[in-house]
């Protein structure tokens, strides 16, 4: 609930993958130590039986269950009713997190869920097993679906890794490249995965005081250049430089979000970038001095200031010339 009363949107994060790449094993790490958030959990199960949803049940019953306002549930086509009910509780979630199907469309159901304004984007995380993924990508059947799900990912999760040799793995790993919009590409082994790519809330204190934490050395499991950084300026900026600039860096970016001041525009505008999708909103609480905007994601040096270049190319006042 921000200062003014009015409710914050929903995170919302989609876990996509074929099936059998462990979406499930990676979801139940994630609710294991999600700490004190309170996290509803919809499960888009392929079948008559939802077993996924009864496996995290069992899983994280300390998490996730009705007694205390959290549910699992399958959602198919009725994923539009699930997501108006959730977010029209006296008392909504923290966190949403949905696990598509095997055979499903991870960004189709992000684009669905964001019809509805209480939510926003986090990411779509998928799944990729290491040991099948080429023999599945080459089925004339399942081929499409599998890279289609791999092209929507805002980060991938390289899984049972152990089952094959590195030189096919580095291999497996430059195929995938090919395929991929991201360059985030995390090992995992039994579903522990970085909660960073996950939770974020050192985020608003990052804006508010402008002090970043260094995702790199909070996590020995992130890749050495996985990390969060500032971008702040009392220059206003141009909207479409700004979003250009922002794509631009897209491959390498799981998300950011920012306070900013827009050339002819009055109030503060809240900026969010998930999953290609670059959404500015007016600010509902005071007007700031200056923009700043927080970049989560796969950034070395090099890349880190030329983020930072674009972003500062991006001022109404800068010179183009």
């Amino acid at each position: 609930m921000t200062a003014s009363g009015i409710q914050e949107p929903i995170p919302l994060i989609v876990i996509g993958g074929y099936l059998g790449a462990g979406k499930t094993t990676l979801l139940n790490h994630v609710l294991a130590n999600a700490g004190q958030r309170r996290i509803t959990v919809l499960v888009n199960d392929f079948g008559s039986i939802n077993i996924d949803a009864a496996l995290i049940r069992e899983r994280t019953d300390d998490v996730i269950n009705l007694e205390n306002g959290c549910v699992c549930c399958s959602i198919g086509g009725r994923l539009v009713d699930a997501l108006l009910s959730i977010s029209n509780r006296p008392d909504p979630p923290d966190f949403l997190i949905i696990e598509a199907s095997g055979v499903s469309d991870p960004v189709r159901i992000a684009q669905i869920g964001l019809l509805d304004r209480a939510y926003r984007l986090y990411g779509i995380i998928v799944a990729v097993d290491l040991a099948c993924i080429t023999q599945t990508l080459l089925d004339p059947y399942v081929g499409d679906i599998a890279r289609q799900q791999i092209a929507g990912a805002t980060a991938i999760l390289l899984t049972k890794t152990d089952l094959i040799d590195e030189r096919n793995k580095a291999a497996i790993v430059a195929e995938l490249a090919t395929v991929a919009h991201t360059g985030i590409m995390l090992e995992t082994t039994n579903g522990a995965v970085p909660l960073e790519l996950f939770f974020d809330n050192n985020v608003t204190s990052e804006l508010r005081f402008g002090q970043p934490r260094q995702m790199r050395s909070s996590n020995p499991k992130l890749p050495v250049d996985f990390c969060s950084f500032l971008f702040r300026t009392d220059a206003p900026l141009d909207r479409k430089k700004l979003k250009d600039a922002l794509r631009s860096v897209s491959g390498r970016l799981l998300r950011a979000k920012g306070l900013i001041l827009l050339d002819g525009e009055a109030a503060t505008q809240e900026l969010h970038v998930a999953g290609g999708r670059i959404l500015i909103t007016q600010f509902p609480g005071d007007v700031v001095t200056e923009s700043v905007i927080v970049l989560i994601g796969l950034f070395d040096n090099e890349a880190k200031q030329a983020a930072l270049d674009a972003l500062a190319a991006a001022t109404s006042t800068a010179c183009h010339c």
